[in-house]
């Protein structure tokens, strides 16, 4: 219990402080940058699931990197290109994100907190070569990310 709401705290303070370094960026750039981010994590998340899920032959190093990678941007700040407006707008393509995304910060928060943890657990266990392990946190990670799409990910 202690561990969720350390988290929640965690996410929501990352998306209050990341919010004065917004202002920094236009929107259409914060639009550019999160997808990115978003889409560079996609990537790593498909070279875990081939090696580890799929069966295609493993590398323990580039798993352990790739999840390394995506710890990194979990933890980087991506709330601050969040900024107000950025539910409509171009970045390399029409955002997804909804309004009610906005509306709902504690929420989203948590979300993001919950995120941060697991691309965390993943690293871990990545480092430690444990397939089984890489599985099972690459499994929640994934969960995560479902856990946010469907409630502030328009299709």
């Amino acid at each position: 219990m202690k561990k969720i709401i350390a988290g929640a705290a965690f996410g929501i303070a990352a998306l209050s402080i990341a919010t004065s370094a917004a202002a920094q960026v236009s929107v259409e750039d914060a639009i550019k940058f999160r997808q990115a981010g978003y889409a560079f994590m996609s990537w790593n998340m498909g070279k875990i699931k081939a090696q580890v899920i799929d069966g295609q032959p493993y590398n323990q190093d580039q798993v352990a990197a790739a999840a390394n990678a995506i710890a990194a941007i979990a933890n980087s700040g991506m709330g601050a290109l969040y900024p107000a407006g950025s539910d409509t707008g171009t970045g390399f393509r029409a955002t997804k994100v909804k309004p009610e995304f906005f509306q709902n910060m504690p929420d989203v928060g948590q979300l993001a907190g919950n995120f941060n943890t697991a691309a965390n657990e993943l690293a871990a266990a990545a480092a430690t070569g444990d397939q089984g392990a890489i599985r099972a946190a690459f499994g929640k990670v994934g969960e995560t990310c479902k856990a946010c799409h469907d409630k502030y990910r328009a299709k």
